[in-house]
């Protein structure tokens, strides 16, 4: 794990090296300085001796300012190495969230994958920096000083063995009660990222149902639930303070007390007391500083394990040894596939899926809600792998592909359509972004884009907003199309993708792809018996097998299904004409 997360530090290797080498040559400062301030009270002032007095005291002045640039110059290289760290650390996860399969998705979930890559990499950064700063300063500056005490009078630094282990017990017990605690509350950030996420996503039906409370008080409760386990480690924490203060005061008092006798006694000077009462403070406040690194290191910890384990996560749907980096033609053939989410056989999605489909023909894919339509489709691109069965393009089995090959021959307009903020023009690019402005216009004709496009005022330097939002939905049906066609595809999937455009649309569109684009393969999965009535086969998908296929006509006779679902349809269309 730390291996891992160190791989993110590359660039920044300089800076991680110069912060601790900074804060000890500032620490060594810190340490001799009142070393050299008794020496100027024993030697210079008690003793009357002027030159002395301004000799030691340029050097301590040159001792100040040396520490005080040390210091500057560490802090510099700590936010630089920290920040570029942190930088390194959100572009590898992000990649390798690109890389993942949709199963790898859905077992993080796209709330916590955010939350990890903000929250989570916001408390490494910050534990980062106070590693290679803090955390070098305070041992070194512990270490320093109980050998410059040891050096002024070891007799009066036994007091520091003292303190030592009832610190370290006190602070063991501080961070193991509170990091499973910290654990918790990294869980429940998701779940809260989740209620908001939703939520945003979801406004106009939340409005449309006057859910506004409902929604405040499922927000407010995973917001108390975050607030009482921050709350529970908090006052854990927050016994750090009182046991750093009592270690402190009761050194203090010890020392002075020791100290004072040693000076009737003649057996310490003045100035050494004064050093041993600063290194008392240095020592006990390295500590009281690591402590709070340790803190910092635990509230970290939970974080550290959550961004490893999106790192470590390896993608079920990889390129194989020698992937084919070219695929023949569009036909489609499915061989004895099943398929299980849970990758259980015994809770199969699509069991013994037997489908042959030639280059350039039109399948209509029908079925009920659950029927697994859109999972049938899914593993031709390798969106998932089947459980068992071979799925093949092109003659290939799709698991023998290049995974991009594979991808940008097969086509997707997906379910839920989705549009990115920018111009329509960017859109429609991500189909391909060397298209030229012709290109463009040609496949938003044939999508039955167009029209509505140049009506807008900027027409295709339209501002789409996130998601699509200032679009309709058939709008954006077509927008997504359009962009689908611009890939050239050598397989089409439509899931469902234009149900929300009118009958004379989708006749439209259909028309315009058996003209256009003869070569192409066209899967179009539709709840409407008119949008695929004209294709060459049609498939009828139940309980996640196909029990039937045929075309129109055949599936009129031989299919009970098709045949209900035809009746119901036309007949609803006779009963609104009247």
């Amino acid at each position: 794990m730390v291996k891992q997360l160190a791989g993110c530090i590359r660039e920044y290797k300089r800076d991680t090296i110069l912060s601790p080498v900074f804060v000890t040559l500032e620490v060594l400062l810190e340490v001799l300085i009142p070393f050299l301030m008794a020496k100027l009270i024993d030697r210079g002032i008690n003793a009357g001796n002027m030159s002395y007095i301004l000799r030691m005291g340029a050097v301590l002045v040159a001792a100040a300012m040396a520490s005080l640039a040390c210091g500057v110059l560490s802090g510099m290289a700590a936010a630089r190495a920290s920040a570029g760290f942190a930088k390194n650390l959100r572009h590898d996860m992000y990649y390798k969230v690109q890389d993942f399969s949709f199963t790898n998705i859905d077992h993080f979930s796209t709330a916590s994958i955010v939350t990890r890559l903000t929250t989570d990499v916001s408390n490494i950064q910050n534990a980062f920096q106070m590693i290679i700063r803090i955390a070098v300063r305070s041992p070194v500056m512990l270490i320093f000083s109980l050998i410059m005490a040891f050096r002024v009078n070891h007799s009066l630094s036994m007091v520091f063995l003292a303190v030592v282990p009832i610190l370290g017990g006190g602070i063991y017990l501080i961070v193991t009660h509170a990091f499973p605690i910290f654990r918790r509350v990294f869980k429940t950030y998701d779940r809260l990222n989740s209620v908001v996420q939703e939520n945003l996503h979801g406004i106009r039906v939340v409005k449309n149902y006057v859910r506004e409370d409902y929604e405040d008080a499922k927000f407010g409760a995973v917001s108390q639930d975050i607030y009482n386990d921050f709350s529970k480690a908090e006052k854990i924490i927050a016994f750090n303070m009182p046991l750093m203060q009592f270690c402190i005061y009761a050194c203090m008092l010890c020392i002075s007390w020791f100290g004072a006798r040693l000076i009737v006694a003649r057996s310490m000077t003045t100035g050494e007391l004064t050093s041993m009462i600063t290194y008392v403070m240095q020592i006990l406040m390295s500590l009281m500083i690591f402590s709070m690194v340790l803190t910092m290191i635990t509230i970290s910890k939970a974080s550290i394990d959550r961004v490893a384990e999106l790192l470590g996560e390896k993608s079920d749907i990889q390129n194989g040894g020698s992937p084919v980096r070219t695929v023949a033609d569009g036909s489609v053939e499915f061989r004895n596939v099943s398929f299980s989410y849970a990758k259980d056989p015994g809770r199969l999605c699509l069991s013994d899926v037997n489908l042959t489909i030639r280059s350039g023909e039109t399948v209509g894919i029908l079925g009920g809600t659950g029927s697994s339509k859109s999972t049938l489709v899914q593993l031709i691109p390798r969106l998932y792998d089947a459980t068992s069965g071979t799925v093949l393009v092109g003659g290939v089995d799709v698991r023998d592909y290049d995974l991009e090959t594979l991808r940008d021959a097969v086509a997707m307009v997906l379910q839920k359509n989705t549009l990115f903020s920018g111009t329509i023009r960017d859109n429609l690019r991500w189909g391909d972004p060397n298209a030229s402005d012709e290109e463009l216009v040609r496949v938003c004709r044939l999508a039955q884009a167009d029209d509505f496009i140049r009506a807008f005022p900027d027409g295709y330097d339209t501002h789409v907003e996130q998601g699509g939002t200032n679009v309709s939905g058939g709008q954006k049906q077509r927008l997504c199309i359009a962009r689908a066609l611009l890939k050239k595809p050598k397989i089409l999937i439509l899931d469902d993708s234009t149900s929300a455009v009118d009958t004379r649309t989708d006749a439209l569109i259909r028309q315009a792809f058996r003209e256009e684009i003869p070569d192409t393969t066209k899967l179009i999965i539709a709840q409407r018996i008119s949008s695929v009535q004209d294709a060459d086969h049609i498939l009828v998908l139940d309980g996640g097998r196909v029990v039937s296929c045929g075309t129109h006509d055949e599936l009129l006779k031989t299919s009970e299904i098709y045949r209900e679902v035809y009746e119901s349809q036309t007949k609803g269309g006779d009963e609104a004409c009247r």
